[in-house]
């Protein structure tokens, strides 16, 4: 299955997109993702579809199906995103050599610069009409957002397969064990729901109509405000500003705490880990040691260990400057913070 997976050939590609009724040109292209395998396709008609392969083990057919139906509800909501197209037997999920695959339009628009004010409110509010379809209904073979999904699990694939080096170990590990410690205080009382997951501008176009999202291949259960920290996932004064604005126009539509917003910088520290364990992961994909040629090096391990450090010690610290009674009353209904309780480098 993973050898067929590496080994996909245009002439392969071709083959399945006909089976799903297609009627193909012979036209077939790779595009950049290292994650899945997926390749534009054009048609006898002119117009063009993508076959996308999902690499072998990483999704259930019962996960990526609960990814389907997010996109078929927001699609009902009329919530502009991209949606699978359904083979000639209804569904939209199909099988090749045991890989699981589908074929989805191809899309047209432009990937934002930067945000303009007002692309900060509109957007804002699709966040919010995202997460209230996504408040419908579970989605019970998904990832839950939590300490120990976003920290302790990647941290555990790093450890047993021997990333780590042994002088760092107790370093790294001491780092997460913090920030998770934290995490579970504060966003106790803190809901989930089906969430983009991966929300960052590389996900988002602007094409004729507007603003729309792509690739909802990392959705999970979640809290709001990771979709919105990764929306706007800048430290200094102007992303604060704007993410303010953005939760403003969120609040239009849909219930946002602010102390949720405290959140972020764990949120993001969980993202050191993760990003370290996809990698770590995926190593024997010739294409990550070719993508990362410095990952795993003593040089790597040593700024990674330092960063996590840096970043745990700056929420570790507002932490601990809390009185006790305070840290509770965190996670509890409680008095309106400004943006410089919100973000630590202001």
């Amino acid at each position: 299955m993973t050898g067929f997976f590496y080994e996909l050939t245009p002439d392969r590609v071709l083959a399945f997109v006909e089976r799903a009724g297609f009627a193909v040109t012979g036209h077939c292209s790779p595009l950049t993702c290292l994650e899945n395998r997926v390749y534009d396709v054009r048609l006898t008609d002119g117009a063009h579809v993508v076959a996308k392969f999902y690499r072998p083990g990483r999704h259930s057919r019962e996960a990526i199906l609960d990814e389907h139906r997010f996109l078929f509800d927001l699609r009902d909501a009329e919530v502009p995103v991209c949606v699978p197209l359904t083979f000639p037997d209804g569904g939209s999920l199909g099988s090749v050599e045991g890989i699981h695959c589908a074929i989805w339009p191809r899309t047209g628009g432009r990937a934002p610069d930067e945000f303009a004010d007002q692309d900060v409110a509109v957007l804002g509010r699709l966040l919010a009409r995202i997460h209230n379809v996504g408040a419908t209904r579970d989605a019970p073979h998904r990832a839950r957002l939590t300490a120990q999904s976003a920290a302790f699990a990647p941290l555990d694939l790093l450890e047993e397969r021997g990333f780590l080096p042994d002088a760092l170990a107790l370093r790294f590990r001491g780092s997460v064990e913090r920030m998770a410690e934290i995490y579970e205080l504060w966003s106790d009382g803190v809901p989930l729901t089906r969430i983009h997951g991966d929300c960052h501008t590389g996900n988002l176009l602007r094409g004729d109509d507007g603003w729309f999202f792509l690739d909802f291949d990392d959705f999970v259960v979640g809290p709001a405000v990771h979709d919105i920290w990764m929306l706007i996932p800048g430290r200094d004064a102007e992303a604060a500003r704007q993410r303010a604005s953005l939760v403003a126009a969120y609040r239009e539509l849909r219930d946002f705490e602010p102390r949720w917003l405290r959140l972020v910088e764990l949120l993001r520290a969980f993202r050191f880990v993760h990003y370290a364990a996809w990698i770590a992961r995926r190593w024997e994909d010739p294409a990550f040691p070719a993508a990362f040629p410095h990952f795993g090096t003593a040089e790597y391990w040593e700024q990674e260990t330092r960063d996590l450090e840096l970043h745990v010690e700056e929420f570790s610290r507002q932490a601990d400057e809390l009185p006790e009674g305070m840290q509770r009353a965190a996670t509890a209904s409680g008095p309106q913070l400004s943006n410089k309780d919100y973000f630590w480098d202001l």
